[in-house]
């Protein structure tokens, strides 16, 4: 018999989600960020349910041809670009999208002999100091390229490190304007925190990441619980064993839940080696049947303990859900100190994934 723990992916929910984008953005185009094999719900699973995307965005090479040999006709956004020069006979022959971001990225360009054109998004350091050209340096490096007969067509690039707060886009657009002062050119800043609330940062294309996938990119869901956007994954599982446990009594490893009076506990088939996170403290959120309740003690690699006293009702075989519709991930992650990006990743191979 099969282990009763189960991923559920709502392909519904995500054709929702990209029409929130939409809504959001009206006059923009979207790259549908599918990178990190779609943020743990599933490259091969969920591509088709963003076919309305205008551009589908990624880091390797192998998502591309996989999206291209399923039949995704539209452009496709190379996020790192290319990292060496064999890498550019690829890209022609599935007619990639490169970020460049780095000199060393201009000079495998000039030097490299390839079928066609390659189209840029050529990459602005607007603060968050990961990758990219500094301001006082874009205008130069867009005129290098733009003599660069191998070049195609070319976008200016940045990406927020802030665009979760009010005014968090402030410097990062100052900066942008007066880079950009000259270049009459199409223009892609906005993730996901942007597309929601900083309109005037939209421009050409929107890059949607976390939302399309239903968390937010706070961290916190109360800041979407109004946007119309719906979790895509949920994952499920069922008790598979009952305790009662006496005043005194301890539960799970290193005895770090201690039970102060008579107490029903159940036992879930879900543990870290599914994707849970070992280190979800006694309290983070989990739902039983439909109730809402909390984990107790020590996450172990196979199972974890929960709370049955708000749910008196419950049995062996009883549903529950560890994150979804009921219990947001973002909940579990804040509970846990990280973000939902990470659980959703943190999805483990063994775990069963069912589209629905």
């Amino acid at each position: 018999m099969a282990r009763p723990i189960q991923a559920q992916v709502d392909l519904e929910a995500l054709k929702n989600n990209l029409n929130v984008v939409r809504r959001a953005a009206p006059e923009s185009r979207v790259w549908s960020v599918i990178k990190a094999n779609a943020y743990g719900h599933g490259l091969e699973r969920v591509w088709s349910a963003l076919r309305d995307s205008d551009g589908l965005a990624m880091l390797n090479i192998e998502e591309a041809m996989l999206v291209r040999e399923r039949g995704w006709k539209g452009p496709l956004l190379m996020l790192e670009g290319f990292f060496c020069a064999e890498d550019l006979f690829f890209f022609s022959e599935y007619r990639l999208t490169a970020v460049v971001h780095s000199d060393w990225q201009i000079n495998i360009l000039q030097n490299t002999c390839f079928p066609g054109s390659l189209d840029i998004y050529v990459k602005m350091n607007s603060g968050m100091n990961r990758l990219g050209f500094r301001p006082g340096d874009v205008y130069t490096v867009w005129q290098k390229l733009r003599s660069m007969k191998n070049v195609g067509e070319m976008t200016l690039m940045t990406h927020f490190a802030d665009a979760d707060k009010p005014d968090g886009i402030t410097s990062a657009m100052a900066c942008i304007e007066q880079a950009s002062n000259g270049l009459d050119c199409p223009r892609s800043f906005s993730n996901s925190a942007a597309i929601l609330w900083h309109p005037k940062a939209h421009y050409d294309w929107v890059r949607p990441g976390i939302i399309l996938y239903g968390a937010s990119p706070t961290g916190k869901w109360q800041d979407i619980a109004n946007t119309g956007l719906k979790p895509v994954m949920t994952l499920r599982s069922e008790i598979i064993a009952v305790q009662t446990l006496k005043a005194g009594d301890t539960v799970g490893y290193g005895s770090r839940y201690c039970a102060t009076a008579e107490q029903r506990i159940g036992i879930v088939a879900a543990g870290y080696a599914d994707g849970y996170p070992r280190h979800a403290n006694t309290g983070t959120p989990i739902s039983v049947d439909g109730v809402r309740t909390r984990t107790l003690g020590t996450v172990s690699m196979d199972m974890l303990a929960v709370d049955l006293d708000p749910v008196p009702h419950a049995v062996v075989g009883s549903y529950v859900e560890l994150w979804g519709k009921e219990v947001k991930i973002d909940e579990v992650a804040f509970a846990v100190g990280t973000i939902g990006y990470e659980l959703m990743c943190a999805l483990a191979p063994r775990v069963p994934v069912m589209s629905v």
